[in-house]
């Protein structure tokens, strides 16, 4: 669905906070107070309306609105720009599985690749990848940054709120440079894929919590277990350099799977 004279016709870029106009009669349809003729209750955006909606004055068709107003305009850019970025970062990943991943029994099939919950942090976008093999905090460069020249398997002291963690450089082709903590893998603890991504935004949300930073004294048998563990995986993971080791795991994953931090996904 297209709208005339809405920012070229592009549905896309019209934000749910949009106030629309009729070309013809010049009747508007606020979302805020939705459309009593119709039964639309407040809260409803332009674009979810009922296919045959039409103006309440003259039944002009949906197509003869345009923007009067949108108060949302501005996030929905910066949304649709950091969707862009992270559409690339799937699809790299979504290579990866179909090229060496489907048949490695580390991966999880209930599982796809998403990113989840990226936004703005300091001059990077900052989310987590969830895979059918890994999950791991991604930070990736804003606008203005370079990445092009890191070097593959390099680590890096990230500080957040939460602790300090730390992240392994990388690069990929559609992507580009990227830095990667690894908080799971393998991922055989999530039985569906709304179960990883619950945790991936809890995770995002936590690393900034300073509440969790007193637990990060644990880092030594952290750093331990994750050691092991990186030697298991990569017996059987290809691509072990796009998937880097767990640092500090337990400080913002804790009590969000079944398993505490061990190498062989026992609870003992």
């Amino acid at each position: 669905m297209s709208f005339e004279g809405s920012y070229m016709g592009a549905n896309d870029r019209i934000s749910d906070l949009a106030i629309m106009e009729c070309k013809i009669c010049w009747t508007p349809y606020d979302p805020s107070e939705g459309d009593d003729t119709r039964q639309i209750d407040a809260g409803v955006p332009f674009a979810d309306l009922p296919g045959d909606w039409s103006c309440p004055t003259c039944c002009a068709p949906k197509e003869q609105f345009m923007v009067r107003e949108d108060p949302g305009a501005a996030s929905l850019l910066e949304a649709n720009r950091i969707g862009a970025i992270t559409r690339r970062l799937e699809a790299d990943f979504r290579e990866i599985y179909n090229a060496k991943m489907r048949d490695v029994p580390i991966v999880n099939k209930s599982l796809q690749v998403e990113a989840v919950g990226f936004a703005r942090h300091g001059d990077t976008l900052l989310g987590v990848l969830v895979s059918p093999w890994f999950m791991n905090l991604i930070l990736l460069p804003d606008a203005g940054q370079d990445w092009s020249g890191l070097k593959a398997g390099r680590k890096e002291v990230v500080s957040f709120p939460s602790g300090e963690y730390e992240f392994i450089h990388n690069t990929r082709e559609m992507i580009g440079g990227y830095k990667a903590c690894s908080l799971f893998s393998p991922m055989h603890d999530f039985k569906r894929h709304k179960d990883a991504t619950d945790v991936a935004r809890a995770v995002r949300i936590a690393l900034f919590q300073d509440e969790n930073r007193a637990e990060t004294d644990r880092a030594a048998d952290i750093r331990a277990a994750r050691e092991d563990h990186v030697a298991a995986v990569n017996a059987a993971e290809d691509e072990a350099d796009n998937d880097p080791a767990p640092t500090r795991r337990a400080v913002i994953t804790g009590g969000l799977t079944l398993t505490e931090d061990r190498p062989d996904g026992s609870d003992g």
